[in-house]
């Protein structure tokens, strides 16, 4: 294949970009070379594939036919209050209970009915509620026709989503404290509310101390720039090798001990990691445990667990540091429901953050006070998981916040479906599809990655100068590095075979290094992918043997 049309200045101009910027011009560069394709057997074999984004190509459809069954009841239940032409009323809720058995008998045959039936009785066993009371917070939410009420999250959504997570995240064994929720328009939402509120109540402040562990999301890397923080990031990278050319992306103990230092205030992780895709070790989660014991009591993590369920046994750094953790998880993933905006922020009832709050200077203490005074006689024992809601909709319009309410009636549904044997039947068929889709993928780039029993193998991250180094020795590594740009094979993907993925190096990963998500294409595409790398690698050796630099 012939180098790519671009200069290294273009591609060293465009490298400035976000990952998912520079995502968009990959996009045009395949779009515009198939355009250049005379016939039309010639644009179908050089079919566009993005791998670049993880948007799931599977969805959940149990649940989503359950939730429409209900739909079908709640308006049964709604024109049976007022029976007008399109005009109906307000769901009752004695006797909800009943008329909803009668409702099941008389449409057996009604998609998801049947699931819809079986979520609640076992919502109503394992949590002890009331039927009538259950049934109409479902009924009268799915219509949406009131505010949120309570405005953080429904009382019973919100202990069913409380068991999902501590099932999930938790491994089953969750603290012995209560775990409070937030549900928010998706894992995005939960961020920029965290960082938000993090500032208005003093627990940060410009130009503090904070860390990443990285690789990471490329969010958790941009929004520390923004002229509103403008932290100072310490960096905490993923650096360990199994062998040379072969990357671990494990945190060596050193690289973890930075956070000791006290004057870090926050630690943001993504885990699993998102692009390595892997869960933290053992050996890294009792050392943090050690530096929040001993060393830095402090110390605040925001834990964003999206793709926990996609390893097994996975338990949440919320679950071993509850006081130190702020819990971020979106359903997004798992259910492939990004279009529904489904998340949640955790926070124990005990907390570091309640703590730091209360011994605030008397000056901040008035300017909270003043801040939340609008909302209660006695602002100051506003907890922070209520001040996350109040900020979220500039306090003054705290009276209307909360997640709309078929929104949370969906992910009630969601977290109930995963504690039946439907739903773990399909949490293994979603990692069987993203496993299968690494292997095709290995096979066809024939590149070694590091065998982990924490793999989440939602994303891959392949180092393309590791590999270079493993295969060719250092000498071809050393080339590549001097006479071509890192995203360099990115763009020759693009250009020459329609293959768009995302340069690693923008999630604070090696520079060399490329993302591709296991989650948005068809199987196949994968082994198609791995040739195309494959054969660009394989340029780039004829190139380096073509120059003599390996003599």
């Amino acid at each position: 294949m012939p180098k790519t049309t671009f200069t290294r200045e273009e591609i060293q101009s465009f490298a400035q970009l976000s990952p998912f910027e520079l995502k968009d011009k990959f996009i045009q560069i395949a779009q515009a070379a198939q355009a250049d394709k005379p016939g039309q057997k010639e644009k179908s074999s050089a079919q566009m594939l993005n791998a670049g984004r993880g948007n799931p190509n599977w969805i959940a459809t149990g649940p989503r036919e359950a939730f429409y069954a209900l739909g079908y009841f709640a308006l049964a239940e709604s024109r049976r209050v007022w029976t007008a032409d399109n005009l109906g009323g307000m769901p009752e809720k004695k006797g909800s209970g009943e008329r909803f058995d009668t409702y099941v008998r008389q449409h057996a045959d009604l998609p998801g009915i049947e699931l819809l039936e079986k979520c609640i009785a076992y919502a109503v066993e394992r949590f002890g509620f009331d039927r009538d009371d259950f049934i109409h917070e479902l009924t009268d939410s799915s219509v949406g026709d009131n505010y949120p009420v309570p405005d953080r999250m429904l009382v019973h959504a919100e202990k069913i989503v409380r068991g999902y997570v501590g099932d999930e995240m938790f491994n089953k064994q969750p603290p012995q404290d209560n775990l409070s929720l937030f549900a928010t328009e998706g894992g995005t939402a939960a961020m920029c509310y965290i960082f938000d509120s993090l500032m208005k109540n003093g627990i940060l402040h410009k130009g503090d101390k904070i860390a990443l562990m990285t690789p990471v999301f490329t969010p958790y890397l941009e929004i520390p720039e923004l002229d509103t923080y403008e932290f100072e990031v310490v960096h905490v990278k993923a650096s360990l090798f199994t062998e040379t050319g072969v990357r671990e992306w494990r945190y060596p103990t050193e690289e973890v001990a930075k956070l000791e230092d006290p004057a870090i205030k926050l630690v943001c992780v993504v885990n699993p990691s998102n692009p390595p895709s892997l869960a933290l070790s053992e050996r890294v989660g009792n050392q943090i445990k050690d530096i929040v014991a001993n060393k830095n009591p402090n110390l605040l993590f925001v834990t964003d667990d999206v793709y926990g369920t996609f390893v097994e046994g996975f338990r949440s750094l919320a679950a071993d540091i509850p006081r130190n953790c702020l819990l971020v998880y979106s359903f997004s993933k798992h259910y492939g429901c990004t279009g529904w905006r489904l998340g949640v922020i955790g926070l124990h009832d005990d907390n570091v953050i309640d703590e730091m709050i209360a011994k605030l200077p008397q000056a901040d203490k008035e300017r909270l006070n003043k801040r939340y005074g609008t909302l209660t006689l006695e602002p100051e024992k506003i907890r922070f998981i209520d001040r996350l809601v109040a900020d979220s909709r500039q306090v003054a319009l705290n009276h209307t916040a909360g997640l709309s309410l078929p929104q949370q009636v969906m992910m009630t549904l969601f977290s109930l479906f995963d504690m039946l044997e439907e739903g773990q039947a399909y949490k293994g068929k979603i990692r069987a599809i993203v496993n299968q889709r690494l292997d095709l993928l290995l096979e066809g780039a024939q590149m070694k990655i590091a065998d982990d029993p924490q793999r989440a193998g939602y994303y891959i991250e392949l180092d393309l100068l590791a590999e270079a180094e493993r295969v060719h020795g250092k000498a071809f590594a050393d080339f590549l590095e001097k006479t071509y740009e890192p995203v360099d094979p990115l763009f020759r993907l693009a250009e020459q075979t329609s293959v768009v993925l995302l340069n690693g190096g923008g999630f604070d990963g090696p520079e060399w290094s490329v993302r591709v998500s296991l989650a948005n294409l068809d199987d196949l595409d994968y082994l198609k992918i791995g040739h195309h790398l494959r054969e660009i690698f394989l340029d780039y050796a004829t190139e380096w043997k073509a120059s003599g630099a390996n003599a």
